[in-house]
C-alpha cells in the first residue's frame, strides 16, 4: 500500500521577492540566472522555486519579476534563510542585485481556507 500526500500539507510557507524593472535588464538576469538561482536553490528544505517575469498588474504598481520560493512550514523556511546558504543567498541579493534593481520580501504563511 502506498501512502498518499494530503495536498494540503504541502508547502505551508513561502517567501516571495518581487523586484522591480532593472536598470540593466542583461547583467541583472545573467547574475540572477548563474549565481542567485544556483546558490538559493542550495537552501535547506527547499520544496519549489518558481518565477514569473513582468507580471500583469490587476491593482498597483507593475514589476518586473516575482519569485517564490516553498517550503513545508514556516519554521522550515525561517531556518533556511537563517543558514549559511541563507545569509549567503542574502548577502549576494544585497551586493550584487540591488545594484541593479529595487527588491522587496515577505513571508508567508499559507492557511488552507
Amino acid at each position: 500500500m502506498t501512502a498518499t500526500v494530503d495536498p494540503a500539507t504541502k508547502q505551508r510557507a513561502r517567501f516571495v521577492v518581487l523586484y522591480d524593472r532593472p536598470s540593466d535588464v542583461d547583467a541583472f538576469e545573467r547574475h540572477y540566472n548563474d549565481v542567485h538561482i544556483p546558490l538559493a536553490k542550495q537552501y535547506p528544505g527547499l520544496r519549489r522555486y518558481t518565477r514569473s517575469h513582468e507580471p500583469a498588474a490587476v491593482i498597483g504598481e507593475p514589476c518586473y519579476m516575482v519569485v517564490m520560493l516553498d517550503w513545508d512550514d514556516l519554521a522550515a523556511l525561517e531556518a533556511a534563510l537563517g543558514s549559511e546558504v541563507g545569509r549567503r543567498t542574502a548577502e549576494d541579493a544585497a551586493a550584487n542585485l540591488a545594484r541593479y534593481a529595487t527588491f522587496r520580501g515577505m513571508i508567508l504563511q499559507l492557511d488552507e481556507v
